[in-house]
């Protein structure tokens, strides 16, 4: 995975790099395990946690580029 869109799913991200984790915990999503949070998109997820959406896909994509 190259980079991340907001219609990308928390699930495919996390199985491409597990790395990614710290972006959404960070978010103060803690339940990445939880196959309801695995199958929502980062836009469902930053909606829910109150969070920016495009600041959050800018950090993943950074992070994804690096490596």
């Amino acid at each position: 995975m190259k980079s991340v869109t907001k219609n990308t799913i928390i699930g495919d991200v996390l199985d491409q790099d597990h790395g990614t984790a710290k972006f959404f915990m960070e978010i103060g999503m803690h339940c990445l395990g939880c196959p309801a949070s695995r199958g929502e998109t980062i836009e469902q997820a930053c909606a829910v946690h109150g969070t920016d959406v495009d600041e959050l896909i800018e950090k993943i994509n950074e992070y994804l580029a690096s490596k």
